[in-house]
């Protein structure tokens, strides 16, 4: 347990009087399912009787006494008849160290989600800056056999009941302890006491009280019993030496026999059988006034816890804005400074550049200078070529177009030296002609006269066709080009992510279940299973749990089953 307390005690005190002084020390009131538990002179287990003396019982001399405060009887349902946190907190010590040292065998990935509910009631909400990785080394969460059976370090466990407390944000404390029992009420050792016990055969079998009755169990099996008797079948239990019997109400049924392997283990059945069998009536009756008062009480811790919470949840929510505010403005004069510091950097290297920026740029103009110089001369050179070229070409044009002209004048004064030779002709010919008819008139005038007809000369008109000039224009297109540009939008598209509603979560759970329990079985060594390895295996491929098999084992009257009982 969590402590260790002294009381001093007179020697004639009793055990309940012990009893009390501890309760009161624990602000306990639950009292009904609470006892004193001790390890007598021979070695075994034993209750402390309330009503005879300490001193008086088989207790070892020892200084001091040493006693467990321990559950003697569990409810029926943990959600409905715990009221008191100290109540469930004791609960849940005692339950999971059951769990822890195997006592009450949990299957792994179950022992892995109690884990998860065992951290969240010890450590709180799951915080990434608190819970650094080795939060959970010196922590003791799961069985040993668990720890065996499969191939995992310690950083690897740590991480699976980590998924598991992260997944418990916003349970209290308290909560989770509740949580953790009402799981492990469901599993079938829980709350179970087993008394190695013997039929009339003599066949070696176990007893198991709860507090939903009386189980018999093989001898090689305590997962799942044979035969089942509710306390509403039961009217009363008695014990004469070792053998022990059980009167049914059923008057038609014999009475149900069995011995115990030591005559002082029957008296610790009858005591169990008769605080559990009370309870079973308690529970069907109205709550008293005290368990009213307790709820009520109980009621308005929780709705306290619960507004304590909300506002610690609220200032913490401010407290985290405003480190984020602070933050977020520190990153501000963060970044303003960095941009400070490379403003003044860049203005300094420009500085320290500058000349030799200058120095650059200045061979650089004067590199431009030079062969801008150059470029000139080269197309002066160019130019000067170019128009000595077009003067030559100018020049040859011209002459040959002298020599066109003179070609043209010679051909028109050889044919004005033909026409004047060939006029040259006809006017000695003319003149001959004349000198003819003058001879010829004289010859007439000394002849008769005769009228003659005159003759008009003749005469010539010379054309001679100007020369027209040769001009060759030329001219230069231009072309534009235009290149024109295509911007692409780019498009972000964002996962949403998946939202899980209250509703939904609980089938989350279970498919992480399904997931670790697939996960665990691959990791697992089958050598190392346990024989209620093997039978929980066959008990969950049959489909069947707990209850079920409760109900399946008290099918048929009292009298069958105490006949199959006799039988085994």
């Amino acid at each position: 347990m969590d402590s260790e307390l002294e009381f001093a005690i007179q020697s004639a005190a009793t055990g309940k009087q012990l009893f009390e002084q501890v309760v009161k020390l624990v602000g306990l009131r639950e009292v009904c399912f609470f006892g004193l538990q001790y390890t007598d002179t021979k070695g075994f287990l034993t209750w402390l009787n309330l009503d005879d003396k300490v001193s008086s019982q088989e207790v070892k001399e020892e200084n001091p006494l040493q006693f467990e405060l321990r559950a003697k009887y569990y409810p029926e349902e943990v959600s409905e008849e715990l009221i008191q946190d100290i109540t469930k907190k004791l609960f849940f010590l005692q339950v999971k160290e059951s769990i822890l040292s195997d006592e009450i065998y949990c299957p792994s990935e179950t022992a892995v989600l109690l884990a998860s509910y065992s951290v969240q009631a010890k450590f709180g909400d799951h915080s990434p800056e608190a819970h650094r990785p080795g939060y959970l080394t010196s922590e003791r969460l799961l069985p040993q056999r668990v720890l065996d059976q499969h191939e995992f370090s310690e950083e690897q466990w740590e991480e699976r009941i980590q998924i598991w407390h992260e997944e418990h944000r916003g349970m209290l404390k308290e909560d989770a302890m509740l949580e953790y029992l009402k799981i492990s009420q469901d599993l079938e050792m829980y709350g179970v006491n087993y008394f190695d016990i013997k039929n009339k055969k003599g066949t070696d079998l176990w007893l198991g009280v709860d507090a939903l009755g009386l189980y018999i169990y093989g001898k090689e099996e305590r997962l799942t019993p044979k035969i089942g008797f509710p306390w509403s079948e039961i009217s009363n239990v008695s014990f004469d030496d070792k053998k022990f019997i059980i009167k049914p109400i059923d008057r038609k049924a014999p009475d149900f026999v069995f011995c115990a392997s030591r005559q002082c283990m029957n008296k610790h059945i009858v005591e169990l059988c008769m605080g559990n069998h009370e309870l079973y009536l308690q529970r069907r009756e109205a709550d008293t006034t005290e368990v009213q008062q307790m709820t009520a009480q109980a009621r308005e811790e929780k709705q306290q816890r619960q507004m304590e919470r909300a506002v610690l949840e609220m200032e913490e929510g401010e407290m985290e804005a405003m480190e984020k505010e602070k933050e977020r403005v520190e990153i501000e004069k963060l970044h303003q400074f960095e941009e400070q510091s490379n403003t003044f950097e860049r203005d300094l290297k420009e500085q320290f550049e500058s000349p030799r920026i200058l120095k650059e740029d200045r061979e650089r103009v004067e590199e431009e200078a030079e062969r801008q110089e150059a470029l000139m001369d080269e197309e002066q050179l160019a130019r000067q070529d170019e128009d000595q070229m077009k003067t030559q070409e100018q020049l040859a044009a011209e002459l040959d177009e002298y020599t066109a002209k003179t070609a043209l004048l010679e051909e028109a004064r050889r044919i004005e030296e033909e026409e004047a030779s060939e006029w040259q002709n006809s006017a000695e010919e003319l003149q001959d002609d004349l000198e003819k008819t003058r001879e010829g008139l004289q010859h007439v005038m000394s002849s008769p006269v005769a009228d003659a007809p005159m003759a008009a000369p003749m005469s010539r008109t010379m054309m001679e066709e100007p020369l027209g000039n040769y001009n060759d224009d030329q001219e230069e297109n231009n072309s534009i080009y235009s290149a024109e540009l295509h911007v692409e939008a780019i498009e972000d598209h964002l996962n949403e992510q998946e939202h899980i509603s209250e509703a939904e979560k609980n089938e989350h759970i279970q498919k992480q279940l399904m997931a670790l329990n697939s996960e665990l079985a691959e990791a697992q060594d089958d050598t190392k299973k346990t024989k209620n390895d093997v039978l929980h295996k066959e008990i969950v491929k049959a489909g069947r749990d707990k209850y079920n098999t409760l109900r399946q084992i008290r099918i048929g009257s009292t009298k069958q089953r105490i006949d199959e009982f006799e039988t085994l």
